[in-house]
């Protein structure tokens, strides 16, 4: 029976072009929305732009523009990255559309007539690059945490949400629940210390400047970015009575460790406070590392993912960085690992296989997949078990958001089937007199594992998965494969005609 899965990234600042760490975020959200679609699912998955703020008003006005202006000139590239990146998503909301701007309204409408909104004054430690408030104790030697630069004193009359209320329910309900409801385990404990030691009301509006979601019962305040941006999850499905909101939320928030409190703080609560379910869950990667620091537009240490893509391509920078680094910890980029992986097991792994397998078929069997029946022995049984626990475990990892544990199970693949095809021989067996079956059965049984492994691949490396598939000569189309069925041993159609085409994978010298 299949089910929904609604999925979000960040919705990113377009105050600049993005960066590896943006893109890190979205190919994992686009991995698990594609390998929902494979198991059956009904999928929705949502990113877009944050594009209200302080922040934003001084980068459009750094380059002599007003915010409006600045920001329809920059999403275009935002989205042509993605559409290069092959991301799969259903919709792309920007929080400067009318279609947001309307429900955040209502919502905190809503909550203000609850009681839950009052009228105070706040000062603070405040970032405009995190549009974030600090407490002393979080800062390091005076400055920022993430970016490292002076915070300011900010003294302003706000409107305030009861955020302090809500500490008892996200203790002893939101974090107790099962299956839980903040991942990695070690931020879910995060967040769960930060609650504990106490709850601050937290400031929801802005008088200092105006590009903002204006409040509805007083004007002269916008609201505080973070809190118009956060409902892009709800306003996106048609929040509060559009058909998708009633058959997708709630989802699952898919973020990175710096802005884990608003997802799972101040978030939940917001919702809870509104009568409405909070996320399923809120999954907390690490940073990528470049040279031991997180890369970052503020501080210019940000790779534009297009650096690797003319040398690599969508799908080894798509499979390397979901292979590389464990998803929920931190992971360190260099172009020599870049490297090092790509060969290993693409070039030298799934390439090399593709490569090997077709052209023994081609040389040995007229160019048509063997049939199998008569010849099929211990080697290939063996072969098969070894196959279907990896693909077993290559299932539970991506249900678990585990990518990097789904690619190691598909390289354990990879690795046994080369080695098994050196043990046969086939090459070997071909120069004999009355092996022509026995032949037959081990390159059924190596061009059945190639069809498993573009099922498997399909979601991280599309584009290769696909020419894996037309190589085996198979009619039904890959975007119509469906799990648990596409991953039966067997599948593979006797008498397929085989084609033999380029390298998919070239090595890459240096």
């Amino acid at each position: 029976m299949s089910e929904r899965f609604y999925v979000t990234t960040p919705i990113y600042y377009p105050n600049d072009v993005p960066h590896i760490g943006h893109a890190y975020t979205t190919v994992a959200a686009d991995v698990a929305a594609r390998y929902h679609r494979l198991k059956g699912d009904e999928v929705w998955f949502l990113t877009g732009t944050d594009e209200h703020g302080q922040k934003m008003l001084e980068a459009a006005e750094a380059r002599g523009q007003g915010p409006q202006e600045y920001l329809d000139a920059m999403v275009p590239n935002w989205k042509a990255l993605w559409d290069r990146l092959d991301i799969s998503y259903d919709d792309f909301i920007r929080t400067t559309e009318q279609r947001h701007k309307t429900p955040v309204q209502a919502f905190w409408q809503r909550l203000y007539d609850s009681g839950d909104v009052y009228l105070g004054s706040y000062e603070g430690l405040y970032c405009v690059s995190c549009e974030d408030f600090y407490r002393e104790s979080e800062l390091r030697e005076g400055n920022c945490p993430v970016h490292g630069r002076p915070v300011e004193r900010v003294t302003e009359e706000n409107y305030f949400f009861r955020l302090s209320k809500y500490a008892g329910w996200l203790l002893n309900d939101y974090y107790e629940r099962k299956p839980v409801s903040v991942q990695p385990g070690n931020r879910l404990n995060e967040v769960r210390s930060f609650v504990d030691q106490g709850l601050q009301d937290i400031s929801i509006s802005r008088t200092s400047f105006t590009w903002g979601v204006p409040i509805p019962w007083d004007t002269n305040h916008v609201f505080y970015v973070w809190i118009d941006a956060l409902l892009n999850y709800i306003t996106a499905l048609g929040f509060p009575d559009g058909e998708r909101f009633g058959r997708f939320w709630p989802g699952v928030n898919l973020v990175g460790k710096d802005i884990l409190r608003f997802h799972a703080v101040t978030w939940p609560a917001m919702l809870h406070a509104a009568g409405i379910d909070p996320p399923q869950l809120v999954f907390a990667h690490g940073h990528l590392l470049v040279g031991g620091e997180k890369m970052s537009k503020t501080k210019l240490t940000g790779i534009h993912p297009d650096q690797l893509l003319e040398t690599f391509g969508v799908d080894a920078y798509r499979y390397y960085f979901l292979r590389e680094v464990a998803f929920g910890q931190d992971g360190n980029f260099s172009w020599e690992s870049l490297v090092a992986r790509y060969n290993a097991e693409l070039a030298n792994g799934i390439g090399n296989l593709l490569s090997r397998v077709t052209a023994l078929i081609d040389a040995n069997c007229g160019g048509e997949v063997p049939d199998p029946s008569a010849a099929t022995g211990d080697a290939e049984r063996a072969l098969r078990l070894v196959v279907e626990r990896q693909i077993e475990l290559y299932e539970d990892a991506l249900d678990a958001f585990a990518f990097h544990t789904g690619l190691e199970a598909v390289d354990a693949i990879v690795r046994e089937v080369n080695g098994y095809l050196v043990e046969t021989a086939p090459w070997k067996l071909a120069k004999q007199e009355g092996t022509e079956e026995r032949v037959g059965a081990i390159l059924y049984a190596s061009a059945e594992v190639l069809r498993l492994l573009a099922v498997l691949l399909s979601p991280v490396i599309p584009q290769a998965a696909g020419k894996i598939w037309a190589s085996l000569g198979i009619n039904t189309p890959l975007s119509e494969q469906r799990l648990p069925a596409a991953v039966r041993w067997g599948g593979l159609p006797v008498g397929a005609r085989i084609a033999r085409g380029e390298s998919l994978f070239p090595r890459i010298e240096g």
